[in-house]
Formats: C-alpha cells, sequence, structure tokens
C-alpha cells in the first residue's frame, strides 16, 4: 500500500522543502519526519540507547570475565542454553542502538538513504527479538515439563542444536529484512511471526503452570522444594517474556488498524506505540542479571 504524504497533512513536516520524498517510505515511516512525530520517536530512540548501550556492554563484560576465568583454571564449563541466547540477544540490540542512530540522523537530516538503513537495521532486530524470545521459553519449558530430555541436551548433542538453532535465527532475520521492500510480504510475515511467537510463548507458559500446580510425589524435603524453586523461576521468566510480547502485540495491533482503515493514520498515536517495544529489548538482559544476581534486588534478596 503506497503512502502520500503530501502538505495536506496537519502535522508540519521538518523540512518541507523535501516532502514529495516522504512518499517513498514504508507506512508510517512518514510519521518519523513529522514534527511530533520526530520528537517522539527521537525520545524513544535517545531511551534506548541509554538504557541498552551501558546495560549490554555490561553483559559482555561478565562473558569476557568468564571466558578468562574458565581460560586460567582450564576449566570448558558449557554455557547454559538460556545464557547464550542472551548473548546473542544482546549483539542484536547493539545492532539496534545503530539503527536508532541512524535513524536520529536521518530525522534530523533528512536524508531518507540514512533513514531507510536505519529501519532496515530495525527490521533486523525486531525478528531477533521475536525469535530468541521464543527460544528462551521453549528452552525453559524443556527443563521443566522433560527434564530428562533437556539434561541430555546439555551435552555435544544439545550444544549442536543449539547452534544450529541460533544460526537459523540469524538467516531468519535477514530473510525477513529482504521483504522490507515488499510492504504486504513485509506485514504479513510480521503477523506471522509475531501470531506464532505468541502462540508458543503462550503454549509454554500454560504447560509450565500446569506442572506447578499439580501436585506430586514426594512434596516434603529439600529436593523437592529445591525443584519446585527451579520451575518457578522457569514460569516467572517466561511470563516476563510473555508480558513484554503482550504489550508489542498491542501495539502491532494498533498500527495494523491503521494501515487497514487509513493512509496517513494518527502520527502521535503511531510513534507514541513506539515505546511498547522497549520492555522487548530489555526483558532478555535484565533476566540474565537477575540470573547472575547482579540487580540491586537480587542482592538484597541474599542477605
Amino acid at each position: 500500500m503506497s503512502v502520500n504524504s503530501s502538505s495536506s497533512s496537519n502535522d508540519s513536516l521538518l523540512h518541507p522543502h523535501h516532502s514529495s520524498t516522504n512518499s517513498n517510505l514504508p507506512f508510517g515511516m512518514h510519521c518519523l519526519t513529522t514534527r511530533p512525530g520526530s520528537l517522539i520517536s527521537t525520545s524513544y530512540f535517545i531511551t534506548n540507547i541509554l538504557l541498552l548501550l551501558p546495560l549490554c556492554t555490561f553483559i559482555l563484560y561478565l562473558r569476557l570475565q568468564r571466558w578468562r576465568q574458565q581460560r586460567s583454571t582450564s576449566t570448558a564449563a558449557m554455557t547454559s542454553h538460556s545464557d547464550a541466547f542472551t548473548y546473542h540477544m544482546v549483539i542484536i540490540e547493539l545492532i539496534g542502538i545503530l539503527s536508532f542512530f541512524l535513524s536520529c540522523c536521518g530525522i534530523y537530516s533528512d536524508h531518507i538513504g540514512v533513514l531507510m538503513a536505519g529501519h532496515c537495521l530495525w527490521t533486523f532486530i525486531w525478528f531477533g527479538q521475536m525469535f530468541f524470545h521464543t527460544l528462551t521459553c521453549v528452552e525453559r519449558y524443556l527443563a521443566v515439563v522433560y527434564p530428562i530430555t533437556y539434561l541430555s541436551l546439555k551435552r555435544e548433542r544439545g550444544i549442536r542444536i543449539r547452534n544450529i538453532s541460533i544460526g537459523c535465527v540469524w538467516l531468519l532475520c535477514f530473510g525477513g529484512t529482504s521483504l522490507i521492500t515488499l510492504e504486504n510480504a513485509s506485514l504479513i510475515a510480521d503477523l506471522c511471526v509475531l501470531s506464532l511467537s505468541f502462540f508458543v510463548i503462550s503454549l509454554c507458559n500454560v504447560s509450565v503452570l500446569c506442572i506447578l500446580i499439580r501436585p506430586g510425589p514426594g512434596k516434603q524435603g529439600g529436593d523437592r522444594e529445591r525443584v519446585d524453586k527451579s520451575k518457578q523461576r522457569a514460569f516467572y521468566t517466561m511470563l516476563a517474556i510473555l508480558g513484554a510480547l503482550l504489550l508489542r502485540c498491542i501495539w502491532n495491533v494498533v498500527w495494523f488498524a491503521f494501515y487497514i482503515m487509513t493512509e496517513n493514520g494518527e502520527c502521535v498515536l503511531m510513534t507514541s506505540g513506539l515505546w511498547f517495544n522497549l520492555p522487548c529489548s530489555l526483558v532478555l538482559p535484565l533476566l540474565f542479571l537477575h540470573r547472575a544476581r547482579m540487580l540491586v534486588c537480587c542482592k538484597n534478596n541474599t542477605k
């Protein structure tokens, strides 16, 4: 669906003399060139950069520290599957920081090419977030519902499956980004990935919840209590991811409604919806720091 952002729009463009070039932007992207839309989106981009850059840098620093410790002690401790997904997610988020920077430059330099480059990278990280969220929930689901099978996946076979899955995620991210020039195809792909991820993550949550509320043998004893706490942590992890994904779903439904009902849409509302994506960027890094007991709340609980 082509979008015509002509001078008849109620929102004044930052650079009116280049308004004709806005018709080349995908649906919704023209809102970034309006005055209110640019202010809202820029505040969102800057907030992401300020939050994610130190967070991602710190996680990579922790990873480097662990690698040095393993190397100095000559131990080959296996990185957990959840941590491996988080490390790749951090790399995805660093690419996202570049996309935010390019988007800001494109908006205020009125350079459509730079703005489109930022949009392409944003599409790339959008797919990466969805797939790594899903893989993390599936991994937690297997750990709770099929613990014996999960233990076997901690060996070489499981690492190979994990690495293949991660490689497929990166390939799918490139494939999804390549559809950006085909607006309708890109929209269908986005909706399919979003719906599938939401369905899988919801199913994982319900399955683990059923395991938690089901009465089991040997309720007494420290081992049983420790297992229950482990299952609860897995459930809370998936619940946090589901909550972040639910916010993203709400925004995408609103965005899709504007896509169907109008050409130009309400730019203030559409750009304000960007903030619903922020939890999806923060949830896996924060859960990683929670597992590593690096958050202040975790430190207080251990005292």
